[in-house]
């Protein structure tokens, strides 16, 4: 694989790949926090899951936490998945993913990639499905939805449940649902690159109410929260619990962020749609689009083409930064186990033709437009 190259220098004349979306009136939202006793998890936190849960997740219990994979180690626990119980999991993506399974010790089972939307392949899962499958975590690539009613029907079928990592999809639409409708559990992250930021942070999102209470117990070393700040500070902790908190300071931010997620997601689309019209008549490249069914959140906008390598240098002559983001997971030291004599033959096609370009909130249409020509002067 191609060596990427390291960050470029943030100047008036780069186009960096990414970019972190702050909020306009992120200070006076700040004030506001630090004008109160509530700096860690507080009121703002609870005011960030009820409206989180109305714009993004179908009105299910969300459950605000530290991070992504503080969201996706939560979801696998109540998903009640224990050591030595089968997990199939996407083999392309980040390793936050697939990381806190090795916590519990799950047997992960990797399934391959689709080398066109490069989300997990259906006809690998259906390979890999046995009567010792407790789950199937899936991934939305670059905001991209998988096939879901595919995975539903998998799922129901085999009754085994479904884990989605939205981590990159925050408002995409399949078949104009919510994408949290189609999934027993769903996690979303606001890190620092993602649509919008608590600079860290994420969300679990979940069908069965009935669990909500032993989420957030988890979600703070075991502790009834609510019991002990009503006065009860005997109460005893009868599961293994987390610090994976959101304090409010990151909630104010998501709260202000959310207020601009139609302009934030119009202005990612209209890059998106820039590139697509300018890329979408050369026949050397492949774009990893969305189909009428689905809405795409706009994340990453990926291209598949043999000249990767070449590409990639003439757009750093030009200060323009873009890379691979993602690593298929079974060249890691740390699932070796999971994967000796195992094959992956649609990654081993894409894994050295694929490349993420710059799309983000700080860019101007015009910049989209001049990678694009650029890319057709140069792939032809």
């Amino acid at each position: 694989m191609f060596k990427d190259f390291p960050l470029i220098r943030d100047t008036k004349k780069s186009i960096t790949q990414f970019y972190p979306h702050i909020p306009r009136n992120y200070m006076s939202a700040l004030r506001r926090v630090f004008s109160t006793r509530w700096v860690g998890q507080g009121p703002l936190v609870d005011k960030l899951e009820l409206i989180f849960s109305k714009k993004f997740a179908d009105n299910q219990p969300s459950v605000a936490v530290g991070s992504g994979t503080d969201a996706l180690h939560l979801a696998y626990i109540l998903a009640d998945i224990q050591k030595g119980d089968e997990v199939i999991c996407p083999i392309f993506t980040c390793t936050a993913t697939n990381i806190p399974l090795l916590y519990i010790g799950a047997k992960i089972k990797f399934a391959d990639v689709d080398p066109k939307t490069l989300n997990i392949d259906i006809n690998s899962i259906k390979k890999l499905v046995t009567r010792k499958t407790k789950a199937i975590v899936f991934v939305n690539y670059g905001g991209l939805p998988c096939e879901l009613d595919e995975l539903k029907e998998i799922a129901k079928k085999n009754k085994i449940l479904l884990i989605q990592d939205a981590a990159q999809s925050l408002g995409a639409l399949y078949k104009k649902k919510p994408i949290a409708r189609f999934a027993d559990f769903t996690i979303f992250s606001f890190q620092a690159i993602k649509q919008i930021t608590s600079g860290d942070g994420g969300m679990l999102t979940f069908k069965n109410k009935k669990i909500l209470k032993k989420a957030r117990r988890i979600r703070w070393f075991g502790i009834d929260r609510l019991a002990k700040q009503g006065g009860t500070w005997e109460n005893d902790i009868k599961e293994i619990g987390y610090k994976y908190q959101m304090t409010d300071i990151g909630a104010s931010l998501l709260l202000e962020s959310i207020k601009e997620f139609k302009n934030i997601w119009s202005k990612r689309r209209k890059i998106f749609n820039t590139y697509n019209f300018f890329l979408k008549d050369n026949k050397k490249i492949h774009i990893v689009d969305h189909s009428k069914e689905v809405s795409h959140s706009n994340w990453l906008y990926t291209i598949i083409l043999k000249k990767k390598d070449f590409l990639q240098k003439k757009l750093r002559n030009h200060f323009i930064e873009s890379n691979q983001v993602h690593f298929r997971n079974d060249r890691y030291s740390i699932f070796k186990k999971f994967v000796k004599n195992k094959k992956f033959p649609n990654m081993d096609k894409v894994e050295n033709n694929y490349l993420v370009l710059p799309i983000h909130t700080k860019m101007k249409i015009s910049d989209a437009k001049k990678i694009a020509k650029l890319i057709n002067f140069y792939i032809k």
